[in-house]
């Protein structure tokens, strides 16, 4: 096989899948305009890395095998479309799951390693669909009303297993070729149903995705940020859909069923940071520009406040740095970033995001939300009173502070904004897993060490 074009790509999506969106199934995802960006986003990245020959394969396909190459491909995934990025951090954490079991389950690591190579010989984009319904949460997945709230295996045969349940908050499900299923926490004994990981396509007979979105419709000019980065947020349903056997790589195994998540979060979690570093700049950025156009810069608590959000975009950067730098090989040589800097970078940057943005907010004023759009702006008649009063200090035009608003707004306090603030939080898991995670990585006994040092107790 070979690598695919944007044209290819797009081509590829017309397979039969089974796409929901505003209460219709959508036939052709390029015609409904909740696909349109998702869908030229996606191709572009595809014709971006496009290399022609069989053996061509894309940079979102490397295995890091040092500290240098992981670096490296962090750096070059922030200039990925989500669909890639997303595609690199589940393989990635499907080959570290397959480190962690291949002593147990030596079977399942292969099947692992094969599907790894079909994605790179098709040059297919995989998402990984890991949130399931849950139902009542007081309740374990064994002990739920209906067995359904987890996706489970129905039916074992010789040749696959069939599973239903549903998965959700899978981002650019719809865009993608491939799920890979997996359990969303440990599953105890008597829950041996609910230990699934597999790779299902998405067209697979079965599969349905009811999509939402915070993409703009109208006064595309007034959301500079979500209408150039939005993909389509997928709930997944999976009804009576069978997988082949070399599809599967847990099937009952209760041990191994926090392998996947454990292996994913790491991912998500440290190319979630690195996002967020990129992020803290951006704030900074946006804060320090309407400060000067507003003629604020110079005020105390202002500064105060920049200086905050100075600190915390370069933190959240040396935690990603520190992540890397204590990278370690696993028995095949494929390098995993620290999980204790990247938990811990991941946990500080999600927790105190929403006070970044509570400080761009209170820098950046009321008019964040009230100001007239570009379409009112470019009015005949109100055009020139809105140029004329939105003006800031002396050499501030109107136009050049409007549409710094509607940036913030649009980055931070709209539909887009308010997705952020949750993904922040959420995305890797939220942020009582990091604290475990953390916790468990961290060196205690060391810690002890010193404290009992310090009492004389040594």
């Amino acid at each position: 096989m070979a690598m695919m074009n944007g044209a290819q790509y797009l081509a590829s999506l017309q397979d039969g899948r089974r796409i929901f969106a505003e209460g219709e199934e959508i036939k052709v995802l390029a015609e409904h305009p909740q696909f349109a960006k998702s869908l030229r986003l996606v191709a572009e990245g595809y014709d971006a890395h496009y290399q022609p020959g069989a053996d061509a394969s894309g940079p979102y396909f490397k295995i890091p095998r040092s500290k240098e190459q992981l670096k490296e491909l962090l750096t070059e995934l922030m200039e990925w479309d989500m669909v890639t990025v997303t595609t690199s951090q589940g393989l990635l954490a499907l080959l570290t799951a397959a480190a962690r079991m291949r002593e147990d389950l030596p079977e399942y690591a292969e099947r692992i390693e094969r599907y790894f190579a079909y994605c790179q010989e098709n040059d297919l984009r995989c998402v990984q669909a890991i949130t399931d319904a849950k139902g009542d949460r007081k309740f374990s997945p064994g002990k739920q009303s209906d067995e359904d709230s987890y996706t489970h295996i129905v039916e074992r045969r010789e040749d696959g297993i069939v599973i239903r349940g549903a998965k959700l908050h899978i981002s650019s499900a719809a865009v993608s070729h491939e799920l890979v299923v997996m359990p969303t926490k440990a599953m105890k004994e008597g829950e041996e149903q609910y230990a699934v990981a597999c790779a299902i396509p998405v067209n697979a007979p079965g599969v349905k995705i009811v999509n939402t979105s915070y993409a703009p419709r109208e006064r595309i000019e007034d959301f500079p940020a979500s209408s150039e980065h939005n993909m389509p947020e997928g709930f997944i349903i999976l009804d009576d859909v069978f997988v082949p056997n070399e599809r599967i790589f847990l099937a009952g195994e209760t041990k191994h069923s926090p392998t996947f998540a454990h292996a994913l979060g790491l991912w998500e979690r440290l190319g979630g940071t690195a996002h967020m570093a990129e992020f803290g700049d951006t704030l900074v950025g946006l804060a320090q520009l309407i400060a000067e156009a507003n003629g604020t810069e110079k005020i105390v608590h202002i500064k105060e406040k920049i200086a905050e959000m100075v600190i915390y975009s370069t933190l959240v950067r040396s935690g990603l740095e520190a992540a890397i730098a204590n990278a370690a090989p696993s028995p095949e040589g494929w390098y995993f970033p620290s999980e204790l800097y990247t938990n811990a970078a991941k946990h500080y940057a999600a927790s105190e995001y929403g006070l970044m943005t509570r400080h761009l907010h209170d820098i950046g004023g009321g008019s964040i939300v009230t100001a007239p759009s570009i379409a009112d702006l470019e009015n005949e008649e109100v055009g020139p009173a809105i140029r004329k009063y939105m003006s800031g200090k002396d050499g501030i035009d109107g136009e050049y502070r409007l549409r710094l608003f509607h940036a913030i707004r649009d980055f931070t306090a709209d539909a887009y904004g308010g997705w952020q603030l949750v993904t922040m939080i959420q995305s890797g898991g939220g942020l009582y897993a990091q604290r475990i995670v953390a916790r468990k990585h961290y060196d205690m006994e060391n810690a002890k060490a010193l404290g009992r040092k310090l009492a004389g107790l040594a």
